[in-house]
């Protein structure tokens, strides 16, 4: 059970990462494309930034490249996935605070990314081991779970 456990939480931080990564790389790009994706400017009036250059190259290159190196990473079992899973999972949470006070406003979108953000912690966390009921297992045991099989402990 607990193999089986650990097989779904590692999928399921691997298609989170996969789905923060694509959609914050896009979402970079057409910001820098479209000078903004048609927000307005007086978004930036009470922040640090005068055009959306740089808040468009900060969601494509840190919000998105740190949620890629995770999702690589975790797709190569390699345990610095965990790391970067946690990093990416906290910048998307620093950069969801730092757009709602700068825009001083938020939209479903924000929430969504909070939440995705939120729960990618929580299963950095369970993978771990930190919560009792899953205890802690290299990422590679984790991906032989999902091929049947299981360990010793978990039988």
């Amino acid at each position: 059970m607990h193999a089986r456990l650990r097989s779904v939480g590692l999928w399921t931080l691997i298609a989170l990462a996969l789905f923060q990564a694509l959609t914050a790389i896009v979402g970079g790009i057409v910001i820098l494309a479209t000078d903004g994706m048609g927000m307005p400017g007086s978004f930036l009036v009470d922040g640090p930034f005068r055009s959306f250059v740089w808040p468009g190259l900060i969601l494509l290159v840190v919000v998105g490249g740190t949620q890629a190196v995770a999702a690589t990473l975790l797709l190569m079992r390699r345990e610095s996935g965990l790391l970067w899973s946690a990093v990416a999972g906290f910048g998307m949470l620093i950069w969801i605070f730092v757009e709602t006070g700068v825009i001083r406003g938020t939209s479903w979108l924000q929430f969504l990314y909070f939440t995705t953000g939120t729960v990618q912690l929580v299963l950095v966390l369970a993978l771990l081991g930190v919560v009792g009921w899953l205890p802690r297992r290299d990422l590679v045991d984790a991906g032989r779970a999902r091929d049947g099989a299981m360990h010793d402990a978990d039988r």
